[in-house]
């Protein structure tokens, strides 16, 4: 292995402690998260200071690192209680604060001197200026606006100190407004997106209607797009996996997986096969190849229609919106392993949905895909045989014919999806 080549930062979303066990256990070197407030995913669980702590103390031991993102845009009346969470930050070991607002920005370098500051792509920065002009204000590390070429990237990185970093998203969740900055929810729902409450009805369907210029009232437009519905501002979901290389000479410094909503098996899937695939360019180069199992991977997870997003088309020439219904259900996840299998191939696992005696299931274990196997056997603690496992966080025993470790994943491996 060519360890001179230098190989992007792999950074998976943490909303909970669950999720954040899964992202570094399968490849990821960072996680993000956030506190119970000031962060742009209020729905998640997310963390308290004093989970938080914990989490640093859990990654820094797997020399991983936590980001903590304090990126929604507060308003007078919250700073009294911003001041006090961002002074209990301080204590946490974070290893860097996520931040868009200047206030926010300013304060934290007041109360957190110690801890390096990341500027969040809410921000939306577009340019070099942009990026030197946030260098003086202490930033670290640049998440640049989603609306960003491959080419616009190594254009900024040229013009910019090595000493500054530049972060782009990767994988998942696209939003139809210029960075995150919008207003429709708050419109519609009362929910303020740019305070962490989006209710995203970007993705609701519109049913079917028509448009009209107002002085050409007889050139009548419609808007719907497909039998399934119409779905005019669900935008697709980003998906770079074939794309690693191009990713890995932009001069980008952290390759960012969207998805603190999603699910802890959602987080490993996606961390193990970026994993994989940079690992693979750690190894190759130029020479570099994508896999069609690691498509077939993040086909496995929750995900609307995959596309590029804009690293290869500008947003005027590609809207990005999906055509269909939205998400494409994941696979079912089964189980986690709560301990290493012993000897006789048998391993303990923790039950997330049922499944039975003669199913075809697969074990997705770090740095590998899936491993297809069919259950022969099922015990519970006391090895009493079962039949099947049809209580959620039941403990019990298969026997598998792959290694398993503590953490390991079993899923479905049919076509059916999770209802």
């Amino acid at each position: 292995m060519d360890t001179s080549r230098r190989v992007p930062e792999l950074l998976a979303p943490a909303g909970n402690m669950e999720k954040l066990k899964a992202a570094l256990r399968f490849g990821a070197d960072a996680v993000y998260l956030a506190g119970k407030r000031f962060g742009m995913r209020a729905a998640a669980d997310n963390f308290t200071p004093e989970q938080i702590a914990g989490a640093c103390t859990y990654a820094h031991a797997m020399g991983k690192k936590v980001y903590v993102a304090v990126n929604t845009m507060p308003r007078t009346a919250e700073y009294a209680a911003l001041r006090e969470y961002l002074a209990a930050l301080g204590g946490t070991g974070a290893d860097a604060l996520i931040v868009a607002d200047p206030g926010v920005l300013s304060l934290a370098r007041a109360l957190c001197p110690h801890i390096p500051l990341h500027l969040s792509t809410q921000t939306g920065t577009v340019s070099a200026a942009d990026c030197l002009f946030w260098a003086q204000q202490g930033v670290s590390r640049v998440v640049l606006a989603r609306e960003l070429s491959l080419a616009e990237i190594a254009d900024v990185r040229a013009h910019i100190p090595e000493s500054l970093e530049l972060e782009a998203f990767v994988h998942g969740s696209m939003c139809v407004s210029f960075s995150g900055r919008c207003l429709l929810s708050e419109n519609l729902a009362g929910r303020d997106a740019n305070r962490g409450e989006c209710a995203q009805p970007c993705r609701w369907e519109f049913g079917y209607y028509e448009i009209a210029e107002r002085t050409r009232p007889g050139s009548r437009f419609p808007i719907g797009q497909s039998p399934d519905g119409t779905f005019i501002l669900s935008s697709k979901d980003l998906c770079m996996i074939d794309h690693v290389n191009d990713l890995c000479k932009s001069g980008l410094a952290s390759l960012k997986i969207e998805g603190r909503m999603k699910s802890a098996y959602y987080t490993a899937v996606c961390s193990n096969t970026y994993r994989m695939a940079l690992d693979r360019w750690r190894q190759e180069g130029d020479g570099w190849q994508s896999d069609p199992a690691w498509r077939a991977e993040l086909e496995s997870v929750s995900h609307r229609e995959y596309s590029t997003g804009y690293f290869y088309d500008r947003p005027s020439d590609n809207a990005q919106l999906c055509e269909g219904t939205g998400y494409i259900k994941e696979k079912a996840f089964l189980a986690v392993a709560t301990a290493d299998s012993d000897a006789n191939g048998c391993a303990r696992f923790s039950q997330r949905n049922k499944f039975s005696v003669g199913d075809r299931v697969q074990l997705l274990t770090p740095g590998s895909c899936g491993k297809t196997f069919a259950v022969e056997q099922l015990s519970d603690p006391d090895g009493t045989p079962l039949s099947c496992v049809p209580h959620p966080y039941m403990n019990f025993t298969v026997r598998v014919p792959f290694p398993v470790r503590e953490g390991d994943i079993l899923r479905g491996a049919q076509e059916e999806m999770r209802p």
